[in-house]
């Protein structure tokens, strides 16, 4: 049974894109990246220090915060100030991201100094842990020229490119880049991470009801590919690049906070 989308588009098609940089202006770099009806908003900084873990081996480190606006979804979202506490998924999210984006990092370039990632939901349709991986790989790709031009660093730390995309299982078919109402009735979905040079750095997913066919998971697996081509061809078309800043915009810097 082929399934119709809501918004209108083909299985393998993702939702409109859009991209802007340097929303937050005392960030080394910022991203307001649009997937659809998800907006989410990434900004990168560098702090002097590591973690204790890395105290005098001259490597650096990264870190990311994932948090959802109280106005991201339909019904409010409490503040995880406000409870004093982080919620699970919150803190689940912010390992993946900072696991995704240390993949393709060389940190021995970076010296003892942090890049941390806060990535926040302002609105919330489907794909918003994926939505903040491929922001945040914008952002920090941004950062790292501005890093160069103000020779914080000397080369790029970046070894490769990564995207991610959310993949879904609905009926007997399978929709590329999931908006909450599909994300809702898929009988199994899959959020997948790979580099621009094909190779995979995360895969995370379930089935919900019946478990997935081999075939099937081959088949959602290459469909993923295919949007994460789309991806990669977005970053890199040339209204989607970021200006480069003045080199005299220094990026701040403070120690690490444990």
């Amino acid at each position: 049974m082929k399934i119709e989308r809501m918004d209108g588009r083909r299985c393998d098609e993702l939702r409109r894109l859009s991209v802007n940089y340097n929303v937050c202006e005392f960030a080394a770099s910022s991203v307001l990246f649009q997937m659809g009806r998800t907006k989410v908003l990434c900004a990168v900084s560098l702090q002097q220090g590591v973690p204790p873990f890395l105290r005098g081996k001259q490597r650096g480190w990264l870190t990311a915060e994932y948090a959802m606006l109280p106005a991201s979804t339909p019904t409010r979202t409490t503040r995880e100030s406000s409870s004093a506490q982080r919620s699970g998924r919150s803190v689940e999210i912010s390992r993946f991201i900072g696991r995704s984006l240390r993949s393709i990092i060389d940190f021995d370039e970076l010296g003892e100094r942090t890049i941390v990632i806060d990535c926040d939901v302002i609105q919330a349709d489907g794909g918003t842990r994926t939505a903040c991986i491929s922001a945040s790989y914008l952002a920090l790709r941004a950062a790292v020229d501005q890093w160069i031009s103000q020779q914080i660093i000397t080369t790029t730390i970046l070894r490769d490119a990564i995207a991610a995309v959310s993949i879904g299982l609905i009926a007997d078919s399978i929709l590329l880049d999931l908006t909450y109402e599909e994300d809702t009735r898929a009988h199994a979905d899959f959020n997948i991470v790979l580099t621009k040079t094909g190779s995979i750095v995360e895969i995370q997913g379930a089935a919900e009801q019946a478990p997935v066919a081999w075939k099937d998971f081959h088949q959602l697996c290459t469909m993923a590919q295919l949007g994460i081509q789309q991806l990669f061809t977005f970053f890199d078309a040339p209204a989607n690049k970021a200006p480069l800043i003045k080199p005299s915009s220094v990026s701040l810097t403070q120690p690490y906070a444990e």
